[in-house]
């Protein structure tokens, strides 16, 4: 049954259109000024609005603008009411907002047949609106899901560049400290080779916990590729990675993985701006890498600087 706003200040008349419009079956709310009207549309879900714009406080039109601007009743259909017949009175109701336009004397006939039309349109709108409200969450999903490396629910490689390019503009613009790191797990293929793969996806995810766990919610951890993890850090030099990535080190190196009864340890290397050999966002990782490649070289479990 839908629920219609009558807005009539001839008690007389709104009493007719009531009493039509109750035979038929809708329920039917009357406000006899704008006022009312405005606070019956903002607090009530209606389905029509049948309004007068020839009332005693506020001008149809007014009313129109208003709930055409606000979020909450922009979507109910209005049909209105004049004694007006000129064609520039149509239009300037229709401007103001109307979604039809019915002079008076009407029959009650042609007000129940725009009804059924209004709401008719209604029904095809408020389905657009809720097919589009499902397509608009299917590709925030699917943007998520571009975004995330579904094993660990990190960001994954091409996140973290889109990051690391916007970071290493802004903090060239500006002359901030930016730094990377790179984590690689020492020996993981041993791990894969003795416990399987799924104890190796285990011990990534874990990893990656513990690594998100021992840095800053400002900070990007993300899975750069295979047992290898990156985390940019904004407003940070190099002398102050030390402490996260020590943490890090020692965090991993005393947990006890589920399924893997070995000690697990990773290898970091740090790089960070502004460093006049560093230009380019590819060459702040290149010179993380080869610090990580220094600390394998040093045996592993440990943090080696560019």
């Amino acid at each position: 049954m839908a629920k219609i706003l009558l807005v009539e200040d001839d008690k007389l008349q709104a009493k007719a259109i009531k009493k039509s419009l109750e035979s038929k079956g809708f329920e039917i709310i009357w406000a006899e000024n704008g006022k009312k009207a405005i606070k019956v549309a903002k607090t009530q879900h209606l389905d029509i609005i049948i309004l007068d714009f020839i009332l005693p406080d506020i001008n149809g039109g007014e009313i129109c603008r208003l709930l055409k601007h606000s979020e909450d009743t922009r979507g109910i259909p209005i049909i209105a009411l004049t004694v007006k017949r000129s064609t520039e009175e149509k239009i300037d109701g229709l401007k103001a907002g109307a979604d039809d336009y019915l002079p008076k004397p009407f029959s009650d006939e042609e007000l129940i047949a725009r009804i059924y039309a209004s709401l008719r349109t209604k029904a095809l709108q408020d389905e657009l609106r809720r097919m589009n409200h499902q397509l608009m969450d299917v590709l925030a999903k699917v943007e998520i899901l571009a975004a995330t490396d579904t094993l660990t629910g990190l960001s994954n490689r091409r996140q973290f560049e889109t990051l690391l390019e916007h970071e290493f503009n802004k903090t060239s613009r500006y002359e901030s400290p930016l730094s990377c790191l790179l984590i690689d797990i020492d020996n993981f293929k041993r791990i894969n080779d003795k416990y399987g793969h799924q104890a190796g996806d285990t011990c990534l995810k874990e990893i990656a916990e513990i690594i998100k766990n021992n840095v800053r919610k400002v900070d990007t951890v993300a899975r750069w590729g295979g047992e290898e993890f990156c985390v940019l850090m904004p407003q940070t030099v190099k002398e102050n990675t030390m402490i996260p990535s020590s943490r890090i080190c020692t965090a991993i190196a005393e947990n006890a993985f589920s399924g893997y009864p070995d000690k697990i340890t990773v290898s970091i290397g740090v790089a960070s701006i502004p460093d006049p050999q560093i230009t380019t966002p590819e060459k702040l990782v290149k010179a993380a890498d080869l610090a990580m490649y220094q600390a394998k070289a040093k045996g592993g479990n440990r943090v080696e600087f560019s």
